[in-house]
């Protein structure tokens, strides 16, 4: 059973096409902090448009949020949410081996453990909701992809059904989106670069028509990627990244 931090609503659902679909269809009358949660999906989708695979025995949840906010700050509840997620990791005895991936991957020794799609409807430039979508690999993962990936069984981390790894999840969401909330994202930036994945490397970011090739420097202040290059500084607000040499 899953136990609901203060504040939040839950929908669950044993299939559902895309639990991201479900809260867009509510985004106008839900209140903040409706949590959908799905055993099974039929049309899980990544980022820019992938499939997400949902498998039976992981989680697949998104968070409707309300934060009153403009649209471009909006976009900081990736980073609030991987913290989250890398919580969940240390908590389950991942220790140092999680880590943080621009823009929004959530890895544990280097392999992708976790998905999280962010979505927003907006009036304008005001937000009127933000949709997290999340999916955590609990017992499987998909093969032939074109990354590393794993999930919670193959990592050797604590055996977590879906319904406790959503409660520590929402937990530990609630904490970092009361942070967001009251600190604003320096802080989060802060925790994020702590937690990055190969910070100071090497890094390849593929572009629309382009690749960047530089040194992974830092995020700024808006959470964009800062690639430092032989021509200067390039700040990247939407890319694939790759680290030359890794697997």
């Amino acid at each position: 059973m899953v136990h609901l931090p203060d504040g939040y609503s839950i929908a669950i659902f044993d299939s559902i096409d895309s639990t991201n679909e479900e809260a867009r269809r509510h985004a106008a009358t839900a209140r903040d902090r409706t949590v959908y949660w799905a055993k099974r999906q039929t049309a899980g989708r990544g980022r820019r448009g992938r499939s997400w695979m949902s498998e039976p025995g992981n989680l697949f949840v998104s968070l409707l949020l309300k934060p009153d906010c403009p649209l471009v700050q909006a976009a900081q509840l990736s980073f609030v949410s991987a913290l989250a997620i890398s919580d969940v990791l240390m908590k389950a005895g991942a220790g140092d081996r999680a880590a943080l991936k621009w823009p929004n991957d959530v890895l544990v020794d280097g392999a992708k453990i976790c998905g999280i799609l962010l979505e927003a409807t907006s009036t304008g430039a005001q937000v009127e909701a933000v949709i997290v979508g999340i999916g955590l690999n609990l017992v499987s993962h998909p093969d032939g992809t074109p990354y590393p990936a794993t999930d919670f069984h193959h990592a050797g981390l604590e055996n977590l059904n879906a319904d406790l790894a959503l409660t520590w999840l929402l937990d530990a969401f609630e904490l970092r989106y009361a942070a967001w909330r009251d600190q604003g994202f320096p802080a989060v930036r802060a925790d994020w670069l702590i937690r990055a994945w190969r910070l100071g490397q090497d890094i390849q970011v593929q572009l629309d028509g382009e690749t960047v090739t530089g040194r992974f420097a830092e995020l700024d202040e808006s959470g964009a990627l800062v690639v430092e290059t032989p021509a200067g500084a390039r700040h990247i607000t939407a890319g694939d990244v790759y680290f030359p040499g890794a697997a």
